[in-house]
């Protein structure tokens, strides 16, 4: 790791959340799912698991009232899950950057290694912690 990577910090803490939707987006990449959809799918999987475990009901249909249906997108609970949701709750959550540098590198390193999320969910995410906020 650089000095340069070494002072990058993500803008808020990295949940298991945002592993499991990595994780996921990239699995469907690889499958040959164009990039929108992987991100679509991986926040909808992120979401609906995350509900699951905390024992709420998921409603997968889309509202009679919505404005439109698209196939190649989900719906949970009334939302429609797409690659922007993907960028809103994960990307920019944690900033482009650190995202582009640091996070999705080392997610496809671990992948590359053969390791699943539940090998790492925890250990990756050890050190990534947001910059503290400097006095003033």
């Amino acid at each position: 790791m650089t000095d340069e990577t070494e002072e990058l910090h993500p803008a808020k803490a990295i949940r298991r959340f945002d592993i499991f939707a990595e994780y996921t987006r990239q699995e469907r990449v690889e499958k040959g799912d164009p990039e929108d959809v992987a991100k679509g799918y991986a926040i909808w999987l992120a979401k609906f698991v995350a509900n699951k475990s905390r024992d709420e009901e998921n409603d997968t249909t889309a509202p009679e009232n919505a404005p439109y249906s698209d196939p190649k997108w989900r719906w949970l609970n009334g939302e429609i899950q797409t690659d922007f949701e993907f960028d809103i709750h994960v990307l920019q959550r944690m900033g482009p950057e650190f995202y582009e540098r640091i996070f999705m590198p080392a997610i496809s390193a671990a992948r590359a290694e053969g390791k699943k999320y539940e090998d790492v969910r925890d250990s990756i995410r050890e050190t990534w912690k947001p910059a503290k906020k400097r006095k003033r």
